[in-house]
């Protein structure tokens, strides 16, 4: 490896984006461009990492790659290392004087090398805007520029079309208003295909995510609850309700919101009805993720005959299942509650799953699973390392539950259907989501891994 791979190999296990604390293989950078010369100098990298699993193969990665012959302080946090030429490298998403490079590209739809800068018709861009990372890092990387846009720059990279610009594309053809209208991209050909870079959206100005909101009231019922135990005071038949930050009729808004864009997604995509040996296959995969993880995560094969035989009856139900293109990945933290209503976000489906796979169609209850679901993880979240986190169970379950229905009544009502009335198959699909929670967090976050495990004992 060369200095720039070396510090590369070094730097990137730190990152939230990165899977693992280390590389057990070979970093190389497998493409380079210019995109803007001098001092700062902005370079382009995808970088190949090759995993000790041969079989895999290699993983790749795309890094924005800033370049100084001495970095400024504000910078100090995204410095990488240095290259051949003594230059100091960091990561060039820190800095607005880089980023406004990828900025004017796109509204001027430019090409470079490899590399195509696309803009959405009649759109508006605002080239003065300066750009502000976001501080929460996930799988990718965000830029709020301004008060307008925000640019998504995804950070493992797989060939193929991505349902994150296809389906924001074909909602806001539709007039979708629950959705982040996209106003461009980047994008690459990998492997012979072409692979998606970043997407530039609408930002939702003075938005809040559902996730912060849904903590906002766990926050308060808690600390009601406790001075309550503190007065020796009775507790009320729901306590949920009284909280003063009810989270309720958000959760009745988000459902039939949710509703919509499911509706949308049937207009733009169709849908299709699941035969049986179809339902078996399903069952099926189901069934193969859990022995994947239980044999990763030892702690989970305690539950496995309890999960089994849950994907076991849905194997076996009768009535027809339509499925349909979905969100993929849906929960409190991909939704935002702007001035207008909620939004949702991020399209692209569950990173670990595989590209082409997250394009497949699914019942829409797998999403309303999710949703679920997080409402769960934030209740639980909030009581980890809690001291009296046993106390609050009953409390934290009473929320879930009465936010879980409030959301269900919200989609009954623009759907049509509760989501409720197929219980069978929206169990299965919250198993299913949270031994999948399971295997996130043993790879991530090792310390949360308990949430989704008690879910799975008490679902």
């Amino acid at each position: 490896m060369n200095l720039l791979e070396h510090a590369l190999a070094t730097w990137m296990p730190a990152q939230r984006w990165f899977p693992g604390d280390r590389i057990g293989g070979d970093v190389t950078v497998i493409a380079d461009t210019l995109l803007a010369a001098g001092d700062p100098e902005l370079r382009h990298l995808i970088v190949s990492v090759r995993s000790g699993a041969p079989a895999r193969g290699p993983a790749r990665y795309q890094v924005l790659a800033g370049f100084r012959r001495q970095a400024p302080a504000g910078l100090a946090h995204a410095v990488i290392g240095t290259d051949q030429r003594g230059k100091v490298v960091y990561d060039g998403l820190h800095d607005s004087e880089l980023t406004t490079v990828l900025l004017r590209a796109i509204a001027g739809e430019r090409a470079d090398g490899p590399l195509t800068f696309a803009r959405e018709p009649d759109v508006a861009i605002d080239l003065a805007a300066r750009s502000l990372v976001l501080s929460v890092e996930q799988s990718n990387t965000s830029l709020v520029f301004g008060d307008s846009a925000i640019l998504k720059v995804f950070r493992r990279l797989f060939p193929g079309p991505n349902p994150d610009l296809e389906i924001t594309s074909a909602l806001a053809r539709l007039g979708s208003s629950d959705i982040a209208r996209p106003l461009g991209s980047v994008s690459s050909r990998l492997d012979g295909e072409p692979v998606l870079l970043a997407v530039l959206s609408e930002f939702q100005r003075g938005a809040c995510d559902g996730w912060q909101l849904a903590l906002t009231s766990l926050r308060d019922l808690y600390a009601r609850a406790t001075d309550r135990a503190a007065t020796n005071q009775a507790a009320g038949p729901d306590q949920a309700a009284e909280a003063g930050g009810d989270f309720a009729g958000e959760a009745h808004r988000l459902g039939a919101a949710t509703a919509r864009v499911h509706a949308d997604l049937a207009r733009a995509f169709g849908t299709q009805t699941l035969s049986p040996e179809e339902l078996a296959g399903l069952a099926g995969q189901m069934t193969l993720k859990l022995k994947e993880a239980s044999a990763e995560v030892p702690a989970l094969a305690t539950f496995a005959d309890k999960v089994a035989t849950a994907y076991t009856a849905l194997a076996e139900i009768a009535e027809p299942i339509t499925v349909q293109r979905i969100h993929g990945d849906y929960h409190l933290a991909q939704v935002l509650r702007s001035q207008n209503g909620w939004v949702l976000l991020d399209f692209e489906g569950e990173p670990l799953v595989p590209l082409d796979r997250r394009r497949d169609l699914a019942p829409a209850l797998r999403d309303v699973a999710g949703l679920l679901r997080s409402f769960d993880y934030a209740a639980r979240h909030l009581l980890v390392g809690h001291p009296d986190a046993s106390r609050l169970s009953g409390t934290a379950l009473e929320w879930v539950a009465r936010n879980s229905a409030a959301f269900c009544e919200g989609y009954a009502q623009e759907h049509g259907a509760d989501p409720r009335d197929q219980a069978m198959l929206l169990r299965a699909l919250m198993l299913d989501k949270a031994v999948y929670e399971v295997m996130y967090e043993a790879r991530h976050r090792p310390s949360w891994q308990d949430i989704p495990l008690d879910a799975i004992a008490g679902l």
